[in-house]
């Protein structure tokens, strides 16, 4: 069951990480930390991108550890893998529900952006590096799903502090790593058409990451009570995602603030 449920936690801290490229704060970071940008700022891009995703990969770092911690007080519980599992699929259940908002329930969310007057204030290191914290640690800028939580949660029940750290700083480098879609944005014309196609995606991001937590519910719900409970849930929770579009944890009504570049 443990390794099952490393296999879940990592599964999810990728997942997380992809969806919340689309957060305001990671769109900002692709109208920023840009070739153009950086040559307007006389800064070299490939140093930025260097300490934005260090800096990313240290925040998740940071989050991990926290997660760690949890790790160590559900091995002090010494639960069963069956109970770990079990809890496992409650928490994806309630996440799954909170991104489609379900009868209205969502889960707490974070609406905080980047202070983009560092920009102006500060060396490359300090912002790119300082940018890159707070969009890898997860939750200091804007939460746009909760699978975010999903994988704190997840990481936590391997009971496994190494492994709830290995995770949760893996979820901070990959999403560091979206910095990368920007290495070709030389003109405004191509910043515009990459968020534009990135646009065109944010449904098809929408329902991917709240299928992923339907499926893992389903593998969870299996693990424990059947194949029968499982197949009925990841078929009803497809249904929910298919006909129900999931809504962004932000508020509505946000708009994302572009950093001037």
């Amino acid at each position: 069951m443990s390794a099952l449920l490393i296999v879940l936690a990592s599964i999810v801290a990728v997942g997380a990480a992809m969806r919340s490229t689309w957060s305001p704060c990671g769109l900002s970071m692709l109208s920023t930390i840009t070739p153009l940008g950086e040559q307007v700022r006389h800064n070299r891009y490939s140093t930025s991108v260097a300490w934005f995703v260090l800096g990313a990969t240290l925040g998740g770092a940071t989050l991990g550890a926290a997660t760690a911690v949890l790790a160590a007080g559900v091995a002090a519980l010494d639960l069963s893998g069956e109970a770990r599992v079990g809890i496992a699929a409650v928490l994806a259940a309630v996440t799954v529900a909170s991104d489609l908002a379900l009868g209205g329930f969502r889960l707490p969310s974070h609406t905080r952006q980047v202070n983009e007057t560092w920009l102006d204030q500060f060396r490359s290191w300090v912002y790119a590096g300082g940018f890159g914290w707070q969009i890898g640690v997860g939750l200091a800028t804007y939460v746009t799903t909760s699978a975010v939580y999903l994988m704190i949660g997840l990481a936590a029940l391997t009971a496994s502090p190494l492994v709830a750290l290995a995770v949760v700083t893996g979820f901070g480098f990959v999403r560091g790593l979206a910095i990368l879609l920007g290495v070709g944005l030389t003109t405004p014309e191509k910043m515009m058409a990459l968020h534009r196609r990135l646009d065109e995606l944010l449904p098809a991001a929408q329902r991917a990451i709240v299928a992923l937590q339907a499926v893992v519910l389903a593998v969870a719900v299996g693990a424990v009570w059947g194949p029968a409970p499982a197949a009925a849930l990841a078929v009803a929770g497809l249904a929910a995602v298919v006909a129900r579009r999931p809504r962004p944890a932000t508020r509505p009504g946000t708009t994302t603030r572009v950093a001037s570049a």
